[in-house]
């Protein structure tokens, strides 16, 4: 003590502060470890990633406390020059830990929604700050919440007086000097720790070098996640690599170009006379293990399971991605929104996209939303649909009964109705909401009755709460009431109804398709994929893999439309190539393709790649294993760079008819 004492006051304030932010830090990444550690994990197992942490961690803390530090090699601005000082410094580092525990609380709702660590992704929501904050204030105890940041703010900060006053009374009459060559040491040894390195500055990507998801989220700060991500917010594409991947993507799609071309004219085998209508309905989350479809004993959606009786089922089709500006993008697109850290609707240089719907020519286009298309600029890649006449938020009778808008009856109601008026053929996008945070059932609702269900079934069976399951019926209900409206319209005999999930929901699926699915996040994307044409199409459920990006080509297919193909997307019911969808979990660097017996992954980050077998295939040699890695690497690595290098070429002005 007598050592320390001898310190200038400033550098003894500082060392205990250091202190201070280190054991909060390393708490958060204890809890972090407690609540979301996989059980194959053990603890010892994760000490690298609590060491590169702490590492993390005090570049940092040294970061917040160097200002002190470096001014205080002014005496005048030292914290124990004045009263002045010492209520401007502590209220500094008030605003600094407000900052970090801010960052904290929103880093632990992150992972525990989506289970990815903070990053720049987050940005995309702060683009809408309106409507993102009125659904965290519909969705979340947020008074509660900020209450419980301030008084953990306000602790702190009297924590800091403390030790202030701590310092003063064990300097007081010891006689220590000012010390400038100590404060600048100790400002260096702050920047060196700011660096990181001896040789070299600690990376974001050195956590990834643990070569595991989990350990390497343990390892990374969320201020260092967050800042560091923000770089890949821009679109970057690299002609060269996609070039190069082109005979792998080539033989997948079972293209016949010989060279770096993907646009092909297709005509189907037979035209179709009577120019049928088309309504395609992006459903919100709809989780194909949560649904009826699956198998699932808690009959969420009997009336969608219906239809697919009586239609064709895809029953393993996976959305690219998570996320609904994504899955809205993919669909209209056949691209996978492979841009990092940012959806491609909200990147300007992406959005000028072909679309297939513009070759329905002689069609009316019209896209119904209860809400906002301005929220992630759904907007943006609409205006690649010609002539597309928009029926969203404000020009409905009724009111919106959340932060997304008039309910998803009403919205079907109204579309119906506009639909029923129509006198030329109509390719109708309508685009639900409903299944989602806040989970609002309208309140006055008679034809839907919201049931209990014991809550160990309700996570046996994919549901974190009892709201999110009655919603998901709701949305059941609410195609009920949209079909058998249209079923006493005219139009109904004439249209091709279909049904997608924008992307699934993370959760347990292990009792319905094994620990796979919920281990590797399939959960994330496995969505039901129905196409409803009675009279088109014979009743089937069909268990080859495809994917969003597969919709529209299969419904021009369907439609007997002469169409533009420019992307990777490919009518199923007439496919050439592999069965096969490409995923991307965006925040973990891992993309992958799932096939009909195994899902393939690498990750983008470091050199690491498995097989995951599916339910229902055959075990497979090791020998066996290597092979498919040899081959599937290369293939998996091409749809990425495919998809990167469309995302800026696939222009409308560049397509040839």
């Amino acid at each position: 003590m007598l050592v320390r004492t001898r310190l200038p006051k400033t550098l003894l304030w500082v060392s205990n502060l250091l202190l201070i932010y280190a054991v909060l830090f390393t708490g958060f990444r204890l809890v972090m470890g407690l609540v979301f550690k996989p059980g194959t994990e053990g603890w010892l197992d994760l000490l690298p990633s609590f060491l590169l942490g702490f590492r993390y961690d005090l570049r940092w803390i040294s970061l917040l406390l160097l200002p002190v530090v470096l001014l205080s090699l002014v005496p005048a601005l030292s914290p124990f020059y004045s009263l002045r000082n010492k209520k401007f410094w502590t209220g500094y580092l008030a605003a600094v830990t407000f900052f970090v525990i801010f960052f904290f609380a929103a880093d632990f709702g992150c992972f525990s929604y989506n289970n990815t660590r903070l990053n720049a992704s987050a940005l995309n929501f702060a683009e809408d700050p309106g409507i993102s904050a009125r659904m965290l204030w519909q969705s979340y105890p947020i008074v509660w919440m900020l209450l419980g940041l301030l008084v953990a703010v306000f602790f702190l900060r009297w924590i800091f007086r403390q030790t202030h006053g701590y310092v003063v009374s064990k300097t007081e009459g010891k006689g220590i000097p000012y010390n400038r060559k100590a404060v600048l040491g100790f400002a260096l040894l702050l920047g060196f720790w700011s660096w990181g390195g001896v040789t070299a500055p600690l990376r974001w990507k050195d956590a990834f070098g643990l070569h595991d998801s989990f350990r390497a989220y343990l390892a990374l700060n969320p201020l260092q996640n967050f800042f560091t991500t923000l770089k890949f917010r821009k679109p970057q594409a690299n002609e060269s690599a996609a070039r190069d991947h082109f005979p792998e993507v080539k033989a997948l799609l079972g293209l016949q170009s010989d060279g770096f071309y993907y646009q092909r004219r297709v005509t189907p085998a037979s035209a179709s006379m009577d120019r049928p209508n088309v309504v395609l309905v992006l459903c919100e989350s709809f989780s194909m293990y949560k649904s009826s479809l699956s198998g699932n004993p808690l009959r969420t959606t009997p009336y969608v399971d219906s239809l697919a009786r009586g239609g064709v089922l895809f029953d393993r089709c996976f959305s690219p991605h998570f996320s609904t500006a994504r899955g809205l993008f993919a669909t209209l697109t056949g691209i996978p929104d492979v841009q990092l850290s940012k959806f491609s609707t909200r990147n300007e240089a992406a959005l000028d996209q072909h679309c297939i719907i513009n070759d329905f020519e002689g069609y009316k286009k019209l896209y119904f939303l209860g809400g906002d298309p301005g929220f992630n600029n759904f907007s943006g890649i609409l205006k690649n649909i010609d002539g597309l006449q928009m029926v969203t938020e404000g020009q409905f009778p009724q009111k919106p009964v959340d932060v997304w808008g008039i309910s998803d009856k009403d919205l079907f109601l109204n579309a119906d109705q506009m639909l029923a008026q129509q006198t030329e053929p109509f390719f109708a996008l309508i685009q639900t909401a409903d299944n989602h945070r806040p989970f609002t059932i309208p309140a006055g609702e008679r034809d839907f009755v919201p049931v209990t269900v014991p809550d160990d079934s309700l996570k046996k069976y994919g549901f974190e709460s009892l709201p999110e399951y009655n919603a998901f019926r709701y949305a059941d209900h609410c195609i009920e009431t949209f079909m058998e409206a249209a079923r006493r319209k005219p139009y109904f005999n004439n249209t091709i109804f279909v049904f997608i999930g924008d992307h699934g929901v993370s959760g347990n699926a292990a009792a319905l398709y094994g620990d796979t699915w919920t281990r590797e996040r399939l959960t994330d994307e496995h969505i039901p994929f129905l196409i409803y044409a009675p009279g088109r199409l014979a009743p089937q459920r069909r268990h080859d893999v495809v994917s969003q990006i597969d919709v529209l080509p299969t419904i021009a297919g369907l439609a007997g439309v002469r169409y533009t193909n420019t992307t990777l997307g490919r009518d199923v019911l007439r496919r050439e190539g592999d069965a096969f969808a490409f995923i991307i979990h965006h925040d973990e660097g891992r993309i992958g393709l799932v096939t009909d017996q195994y899902y393939y992954t690498r990750n983008l980050n470091f050199p690491k790649e498995e097989v995951h077998l599916l339910p229902g295939a055959p075990a497979f040699s090791r020998a066996a294993l290597d092979s498919i890695k040899k081959r599937m690497g290369p293939a998996t690595q091409g749809v990425y760079e495919t998809a990167r290098w469309m995302l800026l070429n696939n222009k409308k002005a560049y397509v040839k008819k």
